[in-house]
């Protein structure tokens, strides 16, 4: 009997041993599977996790410096702004993501009831009653601030960011470039031919958005040219997206408009532009992107050259605000703060526009 309960005894004792062994052998296969898995994921998880970082970084600004949540007295209310075409981007990426910031701001744009729109249409729209804020890429006229005044109140610009005023034509067009006065004069139709120019033997065809309705200028404000007409040969367009549609059919023809809405396009192609013929600047960041390399990658605004001030016309961006101690003052300063945060400054960049700050 003593026999018989010392071998299930020591039988007792190798099941056990053998059980343990099996579950030690399991745990360490569990460890080894485990950490391979880990070894393999873990670039997805550091990529992952760095995309996550990225994504609220964007969203917050990051966490130094000024952001959309701390500008103090923005006011609660739905308001109504618009003007300039350039600024479509900031629509899209910069007001969007104030208005998530500060969601009891609200923001609609408006398109004016006639004519296209644009930098004067908007400023016209401000003086109207019809906005309480205008975005312009141009600044304010001697004639703007007149009517104002004549209305009871002001006008202020104030600048919140920096954009150049692009000259783009067809693609098959083989020119060098054009200084600021050349471009002008093709306007004021002394220059009608692009063989005047260094081109070839082809009439040139300028495009251009009405002058009350315009988003921005190449003539300055306080130029003799300013109050010249435009040539008869002037073609009117309603918008920058009309105007290329166009120049992608029309070998001779010619248009300016913000460089940022310009320089990415694929169907047409941004010329340089200088003060002098021997200081020809690109618009773009170089070496230019052909249009065969188009969409797969597209042309950059040439940030330096804007930011240093050798590319030879800068269009200021400029938010309008009404001096009248009322709700439309108040929206527009705040507005303009927002922009003006750090937050606001990288976004702005991260529109395609240069900062001021």
């Amino acid at each position: 009997m003593d026999n018989t309960n010392q071998k299930k005894a020591l039988i007792n004792s190798e099941i056990a041993l053998f059980l343990r062994g099996l579950i030690i052998g399991k745990v360490l296969t569990l460890i080894v599977i485990g950490g391979l898995l880990w070894w393999l994921l873990k670039p997805n998880l550091l990529s992952r996790s760095s995309v996550n970082s990225s994504n609220q970084s964007l969203n917050t600004g990051s966490s130094s410096g000024s952001t959309f949540q701390t500008v103090a007295d923005v006011p609660t209310a739905s308001f109504n702004y618009g003007g300039s075409t350039a600024w479509a981007s900031i629509r899209q990426l910069v007001d969007s993501q104030i208005q998530s910031d500060r969601p009891e701001l609200q923001l609609r744009y408006l398109d004016p009831l006639n004519g296209s729109p644009g930098s004067s249409s908007g400023i016209r729209m401000l003086l109207d009653g019809q906005l309480d804020f205008a975005q312009s890429s141009r600044p304010l006229t001697d004639e703007e601030q007149a009517i104002a005044k004549e209305r009871g109140f002001t006008l202020e610009q104030r600048q919140v960011g920096m954009d150049g005023i692009a000259v783009v034509v067809n693609p098959s067009l083989n020119v060098p470039g054009l200084t600021v006065d050349q471009l002008q004069q093709i306007y004021l139709g002394k220059i009608t031919n692009w063989n005047q120019v260094g081109g070839p033997n082809l009439a040139i065809t300028p495009l251009s958005q009405p002058p009350k309705d315009a988003d921005t200028v190449i003539f300055p404000s306080n130029s003799d040219l300013k109050e010249q007409a435009l040539s008869s040969n002037v073609q009117y367009v309603y918008s920058t997206t009309d105007a290329v549609r166009q120049l992608s059919k029309t070998p001779g023809g010619v248009y300016y408009a913000s460089a940022r809405s310009v320089v990415p396009q694929c169907s047409v192609k941004a010329l340089p532009l200088g003060r002098t013929s021997g200081q020809l600047i690109p618009p773009y960041s170089e070496p230019m992107v052909s249009p065969e390399e188009c969409p797969r990658q597209r042309n950059q605004l040439n940030t330096q050259a804007i930011k240093n001030g050798s590319y030879p016309i800068i269009a200021n961006l400029f938010v309008i605000i009404k001096q009248n101690k009322g709700r439309e003052q108040r929206i527009g300063d705040a507005y303009t703060k927002l922009l003006l945060t750090d937050q606001g400054q990288r976004a702005i960049e991260q529109a395609g526009f240069v900062g001021v700050r």
